[in-house]
């Protein structure tokens, strides 16, 4: 019994380790299967990745080119609609142009028109000089002859030199009145644009008398005092002579405008009183400096002064402090640019009620 019952426990251990052998032997299988399954797994994930990654960059890709797409659409249609905003621009830009240069000449003849007295006054001076000297010349003929006749040559040759100082003024003023009518249409006729050694105190007195005479063609009871304080030996400098004194002519025309309002403006003799009128002396003043390479031209008067409010707008188009009729608005403006242009300054310095000061600096 003993000995079967060692068999029957040998027997026992035997199944019992070949059953534990195969249940490890299955679990190994099973955690074999388990490793397969997780690696299948993860390869799948890994594959699934990729595609994931492929399908995302290629709608990336796509959703770029459709961007680029989309925004090379609106280029064209933003560069079209720019083309044609330009097209317009430069059509509006021409017109304009045109309009300027037609409101130029038309202030141009403006102004010429209310110089024609003065231009008739200025030019009459010469002319009489030119017919009296004509005349004293005719009579000093007459006597030269009579001297030759009588065999008095000393008296001849002085009379025969009387004649030649005689025909040197005639021949003066005769430049003189040639001078004024060249300036009436050269500041008539378009600008030339060119630019050419100007004698600009020559320039300035010139427009200075004109600009006097103008305005006391229509009112002959205007009187003024002109001074000028010219730098003497001011050498010419390069401008556009017709501009610069379309400038200096405006300039003027104001300040004798502004002068003349200021007396019109002050009341009038009350009893004994003396009149404010007869007090208050309607002055215009002109200088020239040079300052190293710059020419100051300065315009100042005693009139009415700019206000304060609208200081910054006198040199817009259009605006005007004049009595409706009486201004463009364009002076002061087309000054400005003539100026520009030039490269130069047009500056303004005033006190209301007390006068301005118009400062052009040109340089040279």
């Amino acid at each position: 019994a003993f000995v079967y019952q060692n068999i029957s426990m040998t027997v026992k251990d035997s199944l019992f380790s070949q059953e534990k052998q195969n249940a490890i032997q299955g679990l190994s299988f099973d955690e074999t299967m388990r490793q397969q399954e997780l690696q299948d797994a993860k390869e799948e994930a890994q594959t699934q990745l990729k595609f994931n990654i492929l399908f995302g960059g290629l709608f990336i890709l796509f959703a770029v080119a459709l961007i680029l797409y989309l925004n090379n659409r609106q280029k064209q249609k933003a560069n079209f609609s720019l083309t044609r905003q330009k097209l317009k621009v430069e059509s509006t830009l021409q017109e304009l142009k045109l309009t300027q240069a037609q409101l130029v000449q038309t202030e141009k003849m403006a102004s010429l028109g209310e110089l024609t007295a003065g231009i008739a006054h200025e030019i009459q001076n010469p002319l009489n000089f030119v017919n009296n000297f004509s005349e004293v010349n005719t009579e000093l003929i007459e006597e030269m002859k009579t001297e030759l006749k009588a065999g008095n040559n000393e008296d001849a040759i002085a009379i025969a030199n009387d004649i030649a100082s005689n025909e040197q003024k005639i021949n003066h003023h005769g430049k003189r009145a040639d001078a004024i009518v060249k300036g009436m249409l050269q500041h008539s006729r378009s600008s030339s644009g060119v630019k050419e050694p100007t004698d600009i105190n020559a320039l300035a007195d010139e427009y200075l008398r004109l600009a006097y005479h103008g305005l006391r063609a229509k009112d002959k009871s205007f009187n003024a005092t002109m001074n000028t304080d010219f730098e003497t030996g001011l050498e010419k400098i390069n401008i556009i002579s017709q501009d610069i004194g379309r400038v200096i002519l405006n300039l003027f025309t104001n300040a004798f405008y502004s002068v003349s309002a200021k007396r019109k403006a002050l009341p009038p003799q009350e009893g004994g009183i003396k009149n404010p009128q007869d007090q208050y002396e309607p002055t215009v003043s002109v200088s020239t400096k040079r300052l190293a390479d710059k020419v100051v031209i300065r315009v100042k008067d005693n009139g009415m002064g700019v206000p304060q409010k609208v200081l910054d707008k006198i040199f817009q188009p259009f605006f005007t402090t004049k009595p409706v009729g009486e201004g463009t608005g364009l002076g002061l403006s087309l000054s400005y640019d003539i100026i520009k242009a030039h490269g130069g300054e047009l500056k303004v310095e005033t006190k209301e009620g007390e006068g301005a000061e118009f400062i052009i600096i040109l340089h040279v």
